[in-house]
């Protein structure tokens, strides 16, 4: 789908108004990354690093695979007098 639309002032900026169809169809929400390629724009949604982690850890506990890896230390007297 291709739409014409015009470049507005926004403050001291400028923006454009994406029509709300293009929104829904292009399933971008939130944050975007904002991208200069081949003389145009491109808009695209922002990656989230940590996309899939939940279901990484839950599938993880599932299979056993969610011990922690670091030996139990034995407590300091720091930890028994100051730890709060």
């Amino acid at each position: 789908m291709t739409v014409k639309t015009r470049i507005i002032r926004i403050g001291n900026s400028q923006g454009i108004r994406i029509p709300k169809l293009l929104m829904e169809q292009s399933g971008i929400t939130g944050e975007v990354e904002l991208e200069i390629e081949d003389n145009a724009i491109r808009i695209r949604a922002a990656e989230d690093p940590r996309r899939g982690w939940a279901d990484a850890f839950e599938s993880m506990a599932q299979h056993g695979d969610d011990a922690m890896i670091d030996p139990e230390l034995p407590d300091t007297d720091w930890d028994r007098e100051e730890w709060q």
